[in-house]
């Protein structure tokens, strides 16, 4: 019986959890407002930074028109492409996932943030 009421309360906690995780775009959005001074994601426009147009799928430091850092290129040759775990990884910590990279912002610290504002680029990337 403890072993039922064990698996019971664990999958409640999985539910809950995975449910909270659950990526919101609209969210995102709000969560982009941190990127907008160096990055457009509704079109295909580069700033500071390049344009996250498309940027799901795409591999880094690829993006036509953007004078990327030699470490971001070398990234792309060794076959580094945007997707949903190397972002997260990325927008973490930019600086300890690609040393060198031009990019200054130190990261999103909560794995909510990191979600939704992937959520959000999906939206410009299909």
């Amino acid at each position: 019986m403890r072993a039922i009421a064990f698996f019971a309360v664990v999958s409640v906690a999985t539910f809950i959890t995975n449910q909270s995780q659950a990526q919101d775009a609209a969210a995102g959005e709000k969560v982009f407002a941190k990127c907008k001074a160096c990055h457009v994601a509704d079109e295909d426009k580069n700033k500071i930074g390049p344009s996250l147009n498309g940027v799901i799928g795409r591999t880094a430091g690829t993006h036509p028109g953007f004078k990327y850092s030699k470490p971001m290129t070398e990234a792309g040759a060794s076959g580094v492409k945007w997707d949903d775990a190397t972002l997260t990884e990325y927008l973490k910590d930019p600086k300890a996932k690609i040393k060198g990279t031009k990019m200054a912002f130190a990261g999103l610290k909560k794995d909510e943030d990191l979600a939704n504002v992937i959520a959000y680029l999906k939206q410009f990337s299909k």
